[in-house]
């Protein structure tokens, strides 16, 4: 094909498209675009011999297609807003028959997405900001800069989900047992005085059954300054207690172990499901306590892997399942109930 037979082409390609548009409708404005403009379109193709053209050639005939080109899609475009919603296009992105009849079904936020946001609310409230941090962490920032030794029970293969490769410093790479390690990286980049929770999945070796799976959420929260005290962690969790269940909920501290902190608490409220009555309640077991939190005053080892002058700064951490919060605050007794995406039960929630 020589230059004149191209443009003599291009010319009733140009006559052809005026005399479709002229009898267009609604109903063939697609079909008219596919078959000039579509990808095996009448004009595209014609485009693309251009490529078998001198130099020279191209430079007179390019512009006089691209002017075709434009020219197509503008009427196109009116063609297509003079139809409007009649058009076949319209009718088929507005109106889909697979759709359900009204009233349609209204989707809400899971329960463990709502209890996050209820807990998250109430320490912003008490001045704490949000940190995030990865879920595959190394052996450094998940259990040595928070002092746990190397034969605690947490760091056995049977517990903890390790990677198969390790990092540029030979530690291994495993799914994150807990939120904590967030502490210590926000530590690392902030001065202090710090106000941080960390709520995200963690990852534990765990057999499912009515309180434990292996993927979970949990909620860690530190404060760092001058002259922290258990004085000041007991205050910050009662009020953030009796924010999520009422003033009648009673708490009470009990001297545990956790190698970050120093002293370390366990942390109960009275049982919501009995009412302190010691009767039967299979979730508190008669006792009517129920264990919420972990927490105690950090411990000046993981200040000073931190980079903190522990004899300047000392503060408090503490952490907690969402899942089990979420449980109390739902009236549920089987975690699994949240993961089995069962909508006759979630609707209920």
């Amino acid at each position: 094909m020589n230059s004149t037979e191209w443009k003599e082409k291009l010319s009733s390609i140009k006559d052809g498209f005026s005399n479709s548009a002229i009898k267009s409708n609604a109903g063939n404005i697609d079909a008219l675009e596919t078959e000039y403009l579509g990808r095996k379109g009448l004009l595209m193709l014609l485009l693309r011999d251009l490529k078998d053209f001198s130099l020279e050639e191209k430079k007179i005939l390019g512009p006089l297609g691209n002017t075709l080109k434009a020219e197509i899609t503008s009427k196109l475009a009116e063609l297509k807003n003079k139809f409007g919603a009649g058009s076949a296009s319209s009718l088929k992105n507005d109106f889909d028959l697979t759709l359900p009849a009204f009233p349609y079904s209204k989707g809400s936020l899971h329960p463990i997405t709502q209890t996050i946001n209820k807990m998250t609310e109430v320490f912003l409230k008490l001045g704490f900001s949000v940190a995030e941090g990865p879920f595959l962490e190394n052996e450094y920032y998940n259990f040595e800069a928070l002092n746990i030794p190397e034969d605690h029970s947490s760091r056995d293969m049977h517990d903890t989900f390790y990677s198969a490769i390790k990092d540029s410093k030979n530690k291994d790479w495993l799914l994150r047992t807990h939120t904590s390690p967030v502490q210590i990286r926000t530590m690392e980049k902030q001065e202090p005085p710090l106000r941080i929770i960390s709520p995200g999945r963690v990852f534990r070796r765990d057999a499912i059954d009515a309180s434990h799976s292996f993927v979970f959420y949990q909620i860690e929260g530190f404060y760092v300054d001058k002259n922290v005290s258990m004085a000041d962690l007991k205050w910050t969790l009662e009020t953030f207690i009796k924010e999520l269940f009422g003033e009648n909920v009673k708490l009470r501290f009990r001297p545990s172990y956790f190698p970050f902190v120093e002293p370390g608490a366990e942390v109960d409220m009275s049982c919501v499901f009995c009412n302190d009555k010691k009767g039967k309640c299979p979730v508190c077991k008669g006792t009517g306590w129920i264990e919420v939190l972990g927490a105690g005053t950090i411990h000046p080892k993981v200040l000073k892997s931190c980079g903190y002058d522990s004899d300047k700064w000392s503060g408090f951490a503490f952490g907690a399942g969402v899942e089990r919060f979420a449980m109390l605050l739902f009236g549920i007794k089987d975690m699994r109930v949240l993961y089995e995406n069962d909508l006759r039960i979630l609707k209920q929630l």
